[in-house]
């Protein structure tokens, strides 16, 4: 699912910005600086977040599922609310979808270069994300 590999691509921006964020505080950066990354981590989440409900969707999630792993109480609004994006996914052509598994190898790279001991021991997250469900 190619959806998964962008949502996987914006877990890693979110991961190296949150270790950015810990050097920029360490230096002692302006407070404008600080709050400028917090805020652009916070819009990463939130990415991160729609990206996931996109791919667990398009993987075949109900939007039951969906909206009580949100937190939320009505699967229409939830529904409703991602309605483009599921569309927009849905009408890539050939080309755009090529370009979104671009660089999942990579994404698979970087995994292993920064997986600790508690973190699932694979060498290949991204690609093995492909083949789940």
């Amino acid at each position: 699912m190619l959806a998964r590999i962008a949502a996987a691509r914006a877990d890693r921006d979110l991961s190296d910005y949150a270790r950015q964020m810990v050097g920029i505080t360490a230096v002692g950066a302006p407070a404008a600086e600080c709050i400028r990354a917090a805020r652009q981590m916070r819009l990463l989440a939130t990415q991160i977040v729609d990206l996931t409900v996109l791919a667990e969707r398009l993987a075949g999630a109900s939007w039951q599922e969906i909206t009580d792993a949100l937190g939320r109480q009505d699967a229409a609004v939830v529904e409703d609310e991602y309605a483009d994006a599921i569309t927009e996914w849905q009408a890539k052509s050939e080309e755009q979808m090529k370009r979104e598994a671009a660089g999942f190898p990579e994404l698979d790279d970087w995994y292993v270069r920064h997986r600790e001991d508690h973190d699932p021991h694979t060498s290949t997250p991204v690609a093995d994300l492909l083949n789940r469900r």
